[in-house]
């Protein structure tokens, strides 16, 4: 239990960083981070492995790439529903998108680490 928390609050760090890093992500504080990032990582879990299904022949033609675009397209809505955490668009969600997997992929390995 302790380990899921430290995640969830890796991931509201990393979201900080990613709207420090670009201006076209906004965090308000950081309970508005922990609560974005709370939805990122349900609908990581809930809805992007129906999206991964029904996109497969695309996925597949892209070569993997559309991948890229449900990560956007999710982080962008996560934008859309929350309140202190806004994204001016969808190719501020894409570098968002891109940005928040790889920080919050640092932060984690620093975690685990010897």
């Amino acid at each position: 239990m302790a380990l899921l928390l430290l995640v969830w609050i890796l991931n509201a760090v990393s979201l900080l960083i990613v709207a420090y890093l670009l201006p076209g992500i906004n965090v308000a504080s950081f309970g508005s981070a922990m609560i974005a990032a709370l939805v990122l990582g349900l609908l990581n879990a809930l809805v992007k492995p129906v999206l991964i299904v029904l996109t497969l022949p695309i996925t597949v033609v892209t070569l993997g790439l559309f991948l890229l675009v449900l990560n956007a397209l999710l982080f962008w809505f996560a934008g859309s529903i929350l309140k202190g955490f806004a994204v001016d668009g969808f190719g501020w969600a894409l570098l968002g998108a891109l940005v928040y997997s790889i920080v919050a992929g640092l932060l984690a390995n620093l975690m685990v680490a010897p």
